[in-house]
């Protein structure tokens, strides 16, 4: 893994992967079986084609019931300290679980998911195929974590100026970017998924808009009050493409969203210039689709 002297760190490269695995955890993760009516599947939140994410506010389960938050992208997951805006989960293996028990998404559990997928002619041959065991908690969620390994959206032009192409970024690009780092968005926004390996309270420094307040984040898990409205700082990849924003995806506007960010968290109050300037640098973030997508 290649480091380099800054805050924002290249994204890694897959350097090898068990594509067998990789392929029934992709199969597993858009199959409909692992919900109870069978109607809903990890990639109906995160669409493979758009993001890694639903492009809603807030996600339907089953029944066409609503979710508390907004489905963040799946791409470069791998790459955050902890899953789930309030950290609950601590890995990608932790986090399975949680969408297959929630009552507001998927709404089943081990022992439904089990059975069905061994009762289908694909799944039992292809578990059969790779484990003695066949279909196992374990190795259902073997093959989804493997998967969602792989989603890695490389060579974004952000990482290839970093890693010495000084013509990989536009001069608005470059200017944004610069910006970036001086005016403090780096203290949460770094490292390799710029983003995703802190926790932040959000309004930290001045107001943000109320309804952002009105989810505690954090302290509904610990209850400890300095956790009220503190969530995991969200991944800027392919930032562009991941709308709508926050933790209640109430924001449908990128300017808007980077407003809102520079006077609740670093206290400024942008020019237009200086808004249209970091745009230009958060869509330099967004890479090439994973291989094992391609």
């Amino acid at each position: 893994m290649t480091v380099i002297d800054g805050p924002i760190q290249p994204i890694p490269s897959i350097r090898r992967i068990e594509s067998q695995w990789v392929v029934l955890g992709q199969a597993l993760f858009t199959s409909p079986l692992l919900s109870k009516d069978s109607s809903v599947s990890c990639a109906t939140c995160h669409d493979l084609a758009n993001g890694g994410e639903d492009s809603m506010a807030v996600s339907t389960g089953i029944g066409g019931l609503k979710g508390t938050r907004n489905a963040p992208s799946v791409f470069n997951a791998v790459f955050n300290f902890r899953q789930f805006w309030d950290g609950r989960s601590h890995d990608l293996s932790d986090q399975i679980a949680g969408p297959i028990h929630n009552p507001l998404e998927m709404g089943s559990n081990w022992e439904e998911v089990i059975n069905k997928l061994s009762k289908d002619d694909y799944f039992s041959h292809a578990f059969k195929a790779l484990s003695e065991e066949g279909v196992t908690q374990a190795n259902i969620i073997k093959a989804i974590t493997i998967f969602e390994e792989s989603l890695i959206t490389p060579n974004a032009p952000v990482d290839r100026y970093l890693l010495g192409d000084k013509h990989a970024l536009s001069p608005d690009q470059e200017r944004g970017l610069q910006k970036f780092i001086d005016y403090g968005c780096v203290t949460c926004h770094q490292g390799r998924n710029i983003g995703g390996n802190v926790f932040q309270k959000i309004g930290r420094i001045d107001r943000v808009p109320k309804h952002l307040l009105k989810d505690k984040g954090r302290y509904l898990i610990t209850e400890n009050k300095f956790d009220e409205h503190v969530f995991k700082v969200p991944s800027l990849r392919n930032i562009e493409k991941t709308a709508p924003y926050f933790h209640d995806g109430s924001v449908a506007d990128l300017n808007q969203a980077i407003r809102i960010m520079a006077r609740g968290q670093l206290g400024l109050e942008l020019e237009d210039n200086d808004v249209s300037d970091l745009r230009a640098a958060l869509t330099a973030f967004t890479g090439e689709m994973p291989a094992s997508l391609q």
